[in-house]
């Protein structure tokens, strides 16, 4: 499989402000990391770490067995996307690393700049209904890998 090493961006927008971002950071040549509680638990407080640091809110998360769905919100004018990415992927491959001797991330992400005129909400359930899609469960629900730090997820 194939692996890119960067994306492409918006050339004219910075990535930093108060802005909204759906992400998705796919595993390194797609594998199956997160079916595992034990490696979800390794990134998981490391993703709750950077979004504090670096001023993101984590309105909603996903992790699918091969990738990571994420949508921000900066908090500050100063949050800086880009910058928040590249550290918790650093920081979360490298624990992956130390603990299970192999690489976890894909270089660069996939990301859409949420526009005023989209709901939040509307991005949400769409990220947070892929393992329903996949087949993975039958109610997003009973996924084990989603969750908020804004939202009451059952209430979605």
């Amino acid at each position: 499989m194939k692996q890119f090493s960067k994306r492409p961006r918006l050339t004219n927008f910075s990535y930093r402000g108060t802005f909204a971002y759906s992400i998705t950071v796919n595993t390194d040549y797609r594998k199956n990391y997160f079916s595992d509680y034990y490696n979800v638990e390794l990134v998981l407080p490391i993703l709750e770490q950077s979004s504090r640091k670096f001023q993101f809110q984590v309105c909603m998360y996903c992790f699918m067995p091969d990738h990571l769905h994420l949508l921000l919100k900066g908090e500050t004018h100063d949050a800086d996307l880009k910058k928040f990415v590249r550290i918790f992927k650093q920081r979360s491959g490298y624990i992956f690393k130390q603990k299970k001797k192999c690489k976890l991330w894909q270089p660069s992400f996939y990301d859409h700049v949420v526009r005023e005129e989209e709901d939040l909400l509307e991005v949400a359930r769409y990220i947070i209904l892929n393992p329903v899609r996949r087949g993975l469960v039958d109610n997003y629900k009973d996924y084990p890998f989603s969750g908020s730090q804004v939202w009451d997820i059952d209430k979605l």
